[in-house]
């Protein structure tokens, strides 16, 4: 198997081992339109990601999905990964990675109220997004998409194609090195793409600190998160 598809296979199913083991007592209702933040542990893709990022109070995020309601009134999770944007069942979403307690590594955060009018044309536009694949090569306009950048494009397009959350120039790069990750130097090889150093993007580190969300619940603790006297 190849080295991409070895990748993203990780990505989507690193919480295989932990599910036996998950306890969801937690009973917190979210909305439609929460984003859920998720410090995921799938090796060397995740740390370099996680490595580049910086997520709200230090969290150490690399995936991010939206909720959504199903017709029996259930609470299901939009998500991007390796093989396409897909619903996943919350359950199976919060098992893909805990922290010492067994708890879900997911933050849970909240458009504000000045944005929240958004939300319901945004779900529409990512059941849309169905099925489309998993973007690769990171590319902000080639119809495909990675986990951040669906919820970036979902609300775009929500705003009548005005950004809500920004995006700025990506790193691939060891920021203790300055040189290019080795899982990144074989990653684009393998695609035979040029690595998109510099290119706008997004990841899911950032947008947790958009200053048009608020932070309503953690689930468990996200590794490298630091709690203050004026956060939950």
């Amino acid at each position: 198997m190849k080295f991409a598809r070895n990748v993203f296979l990780c990505f989507c199913f690193s919480f295989l081992f932990l599910f036996n083991g998950f306890g969801q007592t937690d009973t917190y209702e979210l909305q439609i339109g929460d984003l859920l933040f998720q410090d995921l542990d799938c090796g060397p893709f995740c740390d370099a990601v996680e490595k580049v990022t910086t997520g709200y109070n230090g969290a150490k995020f690399s995936h991010v999905g939206i909720a959504v309601r199903n017709k029996t009134g259930n609470i299901e999770v939009i998500e991007a990964v390796g093989k396409g944007v897909c619903i996943t069942a919350l359950k199976d979403f919060l098992a893909k990675s805990c922290d010492t307690n067994k708890n879900p590594k997911v933050m849970v955060g909240r458009l504000k109220l000045k944005y929240q009018h958004l939300i319901p044309k945004a779900i529409e536009e990512a059941y849309k997004l169905i099925g489309r694949p998993y973007d690769e090569v990171f590319c902000i306009s080639n119809n495909s998409y990675y986990c951040s950048e669906l919820i970036y494009d979902i609300f775009k397009k929500a705003n009548n194609n005005h950004a809500v959350f920004k995006i700025h120039p990506m790193t691939f790069k060891d920021p203790e090195t300055g040189k290019t990750f080795t899982i990144w130097l074989d990653y684009f090889k393998e695609l035979n793409k040029p690595i998109p150093e510099g290119e706008l993007g997004n990841n899911a580190g950032d947008l947790s600190l958009s200053k048009k969300i608020e932070v309503v619940h953690f689930y468990g603790i996200p590794s490298g998160y630091k709690k203050t006297k004026t956060t939950k």
